[in-house]
């Protein structure tokens, strides 16, 4: 499948609206990272705000103080998540089995 040809305003805002959903993502995993969120809050706002929907679950985990890619890697295994799962993508269950395995 071929990709649309856009014009050069089009290509503009695609390009802006794409780094305003960069710096969020990045806004949202430094504010975990400082511990002014929690996985548990972030996770309950998953499916309203789009950020957050979007962004892996992986890349939620590693932002916390602690877990690396190994740990992230086995909380994600133990809790049956693919490691490629965005957190809008979350069951119930999921949710619960990952913030079960964080504990």
């Amino acid at each position: 499948m071929a990709l649309p040809t856009l014009t050069p305003e089009q290509r503009a805002d695609a390009l802006a609206k794409a780094a305003e959903a960069r710096k969020a993502r990045s806004e949202l995993l430094a504010s975990i990272k400082s511990g002014e969120r929690t996985i548990a809050s972030v996770l309950d706002k998953a499916k309203d705000d789009k950020t957050i929907g979007k962004t892996k679950v992986a890349a939620l985990l590693k932002a916390v103080p602690g877990l690396g890619a190994v740990k992230v890697a086995a909380l994600l295994e133990q809790a049956g998540i693919d490691p490629d799962r965005r957190a809008a993508g979350l069951g119930e269950r999921q949710r619960a089995a990952l913030l079960d395995a964080l504990n």
